[in-house]
């Protein structure tokens, strides 16, 4: 009989139909099992909706009639969980056997760690890397580092600045001491939003290099889909403008006004122009909320503005490149 972890996996499934049974099936694999799995039904289309008759009886199923996007989903998922970890699992994203049994020696090996990071492998190819952390350009451009880049830069265990949400391990109860995930964003640097907040709270991320995962990466909405570029490019202004400690802010806003600039010629270059510019409209036009939500995210800082600094990269070849930034873990 595989030993039972205390955790719970939940699993946010939206026009998952072509991916959810590869997910599940290597769940079901796993070395050990976890306490619980949950998975939303996340207002797919009707003729494209999961219904609990399709499922594992191992998995509770919940059924949104809406999209409450993958911040929501989660959050709702997570609402009546006990176990002492939460583990984030996209529906086209597909665990190799032992890896919920690597991040149980891992938490061993980092007591204080709150959020550990996964290794992700193109689905398709297991020759790339799909990520290897979130990392946080000092430009406020975010990035998930190593993707498309050869498993030859296969780091080691570390630390980095985010977790990507494909695959990833919350304490739960710091899960909920952050408020869960900002539901204004919907989806789309979501994730990254909650490792700065967790960041500000002074808990790193650690990425770890044996917990693996081969990740399909936007089976429900295209990479390069206006409704990917419109969060995307949204909710970057409003995480840095929410999340930045007020003399990085000041300082570097100029930088990412600027970024943010030569992003939209070349969105217009790719007529992608219009979709660019409604986003930063209506990013200017939620100012006043995300400003008020920034108050109370700054009122908490623990961090110092320096060790915020220093997590972030500064290495603008880096940013260009997707190159990984994994670095020794300290406890201290």
């Amino acid at each position: 009989m595989k030993p039972e972890f205390d955790i719970t996996v939940l699993i946010v499934a939206y026009k998952s139909r072509d991916t959810i049974r590869r997910c599940l099936a290597a769940l079901e694999q796993q070395s050990c099992v976890p306490a619980r799995v949950k998975l939303l039904e996340n207002g797919s289309p009707r003729e494209e909706r999961m219904v609990a008759d399709e499922l594992p009886d191992w998995v509770e199923f919940v059924s949104s009639e809406e999209n409450l996007g993958f911040a929501g989903g989660n959050n709702l998922l997570a609402e009546d969980v006990e176990t002492d970890w939460l583990v984030l699992l996209n529906p086209d994203a597909f665990p190799h056997d032992n890896w919920l049994e690597a991040f149980e020696r891992a938490r061993e090996r980092y007591p204080n760690v709150r959020m550990f990071g996964s290794t992700q492998l193109v689905a398709e190819s297991q020759n790339l890397l799909d990520g290897v952390g979130d990392v946080y350009h000092a430009s406020g451009l975010a990035y998930r580092a190593g993707y498309g880049r050869p498993v030859s830069l296969w780091p080691p265990d570390g630390e980095v600045f985010g977790a990507c949400g494909a695959g990833a391990f919350i304490r739960t109860d710091f899960f909920h001491q952050l408020g869960g995930f900002d539901e204004n964003l919907f989806c789309y640097n979501e994730d990254v939003d909650l490792a700065f907040r967790a960041r500000l709270a002074g808990y790193p991320t650690v990425q770890l290099s044996e917990a693996v995962v081969d990740h399909v990466g936007y089976a429900s909405s295209a990479r390069r889909s206006d409704f990917a570029l419109y969060h995307g490019v949204r909710n970057r202004f409003w995480v840095f403008v929410k999340n930045m400690p007020s003399y990085l802010f000041w300082t570097l806003l100029p930088f990412h006004l600027f970024a943010t600039a030569c992003l939209w010629l070349v969105a217009v270059k790719n007529g992608e122009g219009k979709i660019f510019s409604r986003a930063i409209i209506d990013a200017v036009k939620g100012l006043r909320k995300v400003w008020r939500q920034r108050q109370d995210v700054q009122g908490g800082r623990k961090a110092s503005v320096s060790e915020i600094a220093a997590a972030m990269c500064w290495d603008s070849r880096m940013l260009l490149t997707r190159s990984p930034d994994v670095r020794p873990y300290s406890p201290s």
